[in-house]
């Protein structure tokens, strides 16, 4: 393969509905209390739910959760809680929220018989057991497989608020679902789920009771002409009433040409009706090296509410929210405070001419960037598949966007770093763990493991839990000794990023889902 499958033209001219009030339109449900409404309230759930990925909106992959496995056996299912069958790729990191797990993975174990052959799904699974609630299944994007790359599945995650879970599908659609499904009937103004279920030219299917309830879609393609790449990878980011959303918008099936020039790397969505507000104007498409995988993360800088976000042409950019209100009914744009380039010496123009060049060409990032303590920390560099040989994992004064230091990492760098206790958990594709101290940079120690990563170091209950691309999954205690709690070499790749919740640790692999608890 020759892109990264993790990571989307219209086939069933979706609409989004975005002008007519939600209140007016049969079936709707508006969410309860005025809070809610508003987005004034965090993330909805129990107080150890994770319902989004990271820790609060910062991103950093920390959990407060305690009473962990440090390990499990599959053979003996010691420590196993559950286990569920998957499809064949699973890059999504699993969200869990009132009493729901939800994971995208692909319909090659297809649970439903009606959806045969090559799909994207989105699962919802009962946390008490596994047991299968609802599936969104989306037809994947037809001619031509760069668009919406074989077999990967929907490969972003879920982000829950309330009765309301939001994602983006293969097909580049951001999508707002009941977390009931179709148990409380049809509801919201989308009512075409059968349309939506449909291969182009086939007639609409009939909508089961496994199937996802759409209460509305944005089709990005449509709205804000992106032009889809290998397939989505988006963690949405709620601030107040808006969605924050990566587009995932890159180069074409040569990889050496924008096909889409002006699209944005970064939308704004009104999260109860769909409505495209607001955008970047950085002109980052044209300078994008693959795609714009690395989703936004949220922080008060300075007092601030402050927007974070990594373009797919290396370069991290601060922006003000969007207010409450927009004040027009045109598309926005996002007014930045600052912006930060991880690799100043590299080119900022022609980039693809470096398509292939293993010692130089431009940098991107596919991690999200983690603030902790008004400093942001960034992984990123060469692109693993097309790039140059070159990586780091840099620490940057959040109140400016200057570089504070620089640590090297291996030929590449796909994760998020974890940043807790004075230490920063950072991975690369050469297989070793890297931890540094937070506040200078210096290498405190490294652990090879088998396998590259794809999948983002968890810190959790004074352990740190890492999982390859060749199935070797480990537990280290965190801190500044090294010392290995467990170790296992699974029999399927690892690619999502553990989830801590409720005293369960899940653990997707490309086929199986875990749930982990102590015995």
């Amino acid at each position: 393969m020759n892109s990264l499958p993790l990571l989307p033209f219209p086939a069933h001219g979706l609409a989004s509905h975005p002008g007519r009030p939600l209140a007016a339109r049969p079936g709707w449900k508006i969410a309860a209390g005025l809070g809610l409404a508003l987005g004034l309230l965090p993330p909805a759930g129990t107080a150890a739910d994770q319902p989004q990925w990271g820790q609060a909106w910062s991103r950093n992959p920390v959990s407060a959760e305690q009473g962990l496995p440090d390990r499990f056996d599959p053979a003996t299912k010691k420590n196993v809680k559950w286990v569920v069958e998957l499809g064949s790729q699973t890059h999504s990191t699993p969200v869990v929220s009132g009493g729901r797990v939800f994971v995208g993975t692909n319909n090659a174990n297809p649970r439903d018989p009606r959806h045969q052959g090559d799909r994207g799904v989105f699962m919802c699974l009962d946390e008490k057991d596994g047991a299968l609630l609802w599936q969104l299944v989306v037809p994947k994007l037809e001619d031509d497989d760069y668009l919406d790359w074989p077999n990967t599945g929907i490969a972003s995650e879920g982000t829950v608020e309330g009765d309301r879970v939001y994602t983006v599908t293969n097909r580049g659609e951001v999508v707002c679902l009941d977390v009931h499904g179709m148990a409380n009937s049809n509801d919201g103004p989308y009512q075409d789920e059968g349309k939506h279920l449909a291969l182009r030219g086939e007639a609409a299917l009939t909508p089961g009771p496994l199937d996802a309830d759409i209460l509305w879609i944005l089709d990005m393609k449509e709205a804000c002409g992106i032009w889809c790449h290998d397939g989505a990878h988006s963690s949405i980011l709620i601030h107040g009433g808006h969605l924050y959303v990566n587009t995932a918008t890159g180069v074409d099936n040569t990889h050496r040409v924008i096909r889409r020039p002006l699209a944005p790397g970064l939308i704004v969505v009104d999260k109860l009706t769909g409505r495209y507000l607001a955008r970047e104007e950085e002109k980052i498409s044209p300078n994008i090296f693959h795609s714009g995988w690395s989703s936004p993360s949220f922080g008060e800088i300075g007092g601030k509410p402050t927007i974070l976000f990594c373009g797919g042409n290396g370069i991290t950019y601060a922006f003000d929210p969007l207010p409450a209100v927009p004040a027009r009914e045109a598309v926005q744009t996002l007014t930045k405070r600052w912006e930060y380039d991880m690799d100043p010496t590299a080119p900022k123009s022609k980039v693809h001419f470096f398509t292939q060049n293993k010692k130089e060409g431009p940098s991107n990032i596919y991690g999200m960037p983690v603030l902790h303590q008004d400093k942001l920390y960034i992984a990123g560099g060469g692109d693993v598949f097309w790039g140059k040989n070159q990586s780091w994992l840099k620490c940057v004064d959040a109140t400016n966007g200057k570089e504070l230091w620089s640590y090297e990492l291996g030929k590449h760098t796909l994760t998020t770093a974890a940043v807790h206790d004075g230490l920063v958990y950072a991975t690369d594709a050469d297989g070793i763990v890297h931890c540094v101290d937070a506040l200078t940079g210096a290498a405190v120690w490294t652990h090879p493991m088998n396998g590259d990563f794809w999948a983002s170091p968890m810190v959790a209950d004074g352990r740190v839990y890492l999982g390859t691309r060749k199935g070797n999954f480990s537990i280290l205690k965190a801190g500044r000794e090294l010392k290995v709690l467990s170790n296992l070499e699974l029999k399927s790749p690892i690619s999502a990023t553990v989830t801590m919740a409720n005293g369960t640790a899940y653990l997707a692999t490309m086929k199986q889902l875990w749930a982990l608890k102590a015995e």
